[in-house]
């Protein structure tokens, strides 16, 4: 007996997407213009928060000088920061960061230096750290001409794995032979990958151009501006619940770097 064919439904075959939608040239032009807009204006408003912030990050700076070990605190409870400073010895380091400051790029505010001001140690004779991520324009920039108010289309197309450029330094280790980057050195993977196999030492950071981890990115846009928020523990944390873990011990813990405490943020 012979199998009978499946008959498609009526109309099957003029069945579209009924959401597909063939974009005109004039209204894809219209789409640009708009988006254009949108990205200046966030721009613009980025610019000009980021300057009125300045005095109250001032106004921070001097109330956190009175409290002790506190950049290395806030630091230390950002879960990235934390897991790149695996080492006592890096830790005993930032125990002497004594401030910690941010300056933004008037022009290109996405882009900034990074400074970590040190109390005498017994590590280095710096007494400022700094790691700079300057803005390069692409070659096309050349020729653009600024609108008013200084933007050009390749800052609205601002990108920043291409456009911008991390700074290295050389840090004065006291004693060469225990230089936290030649004690822990970054190693890269066998197939020489983006992201190391080992980060090694934190310092690192500063002694290499290239910023794998993106730590400066996080330093600058997350640690920084909640830095308070950050000391206290009120950041970060994986959502888990706790009640499970044993809670007996109801005896004020002391805070030290090596388990910086942590507290759920409240919500």
């Amino acid at each position: 007996m012979a199998k009978g064919t499946k008959r498609a439904s009526p109309g099957a075959e003029d069945e579209k997407n009924p959401l597909t939608v063939e974009l005109s040239e004039e209204d894809a032009v219209k789409l640009t213009v708009v988006r254009k807009e949108i990205q200046k204006t966030e721009l613009l408003l980025e610019r000009q928060a980021q300057r009125q912030l300045i005095p109250a990050y001032e106004k921070r700076r001097e109330v956190v000088k009175s409290i002790s070990k506190f950049w290395p605190l806030a630091l230390m409870n950002h879960d990235m920061f934390s897991f790149h400073v695996q080492h006592n010895a890096d830790q005993l380091a930032l125990s002497y960061l004594e401030d910690l400051w941010i300056v933004r790029d008037e022009k290109e505010p996405r882009c900034f230096t990074i400074e970590f001001h040190f109390k005498e140690n017994p590590h280095f004779t710096d007494k400022v750290l700094k790691k700079e991520y300057t803005y390069v324009p692409p070659p096309d920039a050349a020729n653009e001409t600024p609108d008013a108010d200084g933007i050009t289309d390749s800052m609205l197309n601002f990108s920043w794995a291409s456009d911008v450029k991390a700074s290295k330094i050389t840090i004065n280790w006291k004693d060469a032979d225990k230089a936290l980057t030649k004690l822990y050195p970054r190693e890269t993977g066998e197939d020489d990958e983006d992201e190391p196999a080992d980060s090694g030492s934190f310092f690192n950071f500063f002694e290499h151009e290239e910023d794998p981890f993106e730590i400066g990115l996080n330093i600058a846009n997350e640690v920084f501006p909640e830095a308070i928020e950050y000391f206290l523990g009120e950041m970060g944390g994986d959502g888990e619940d706790d009640s499970d873990e044993e809670d007996d011990d109801d005896d004020a813990e002391e805070i030290d770097l090596e388990k910086p405490k942590t507290k759920k943020r409240k919500v």
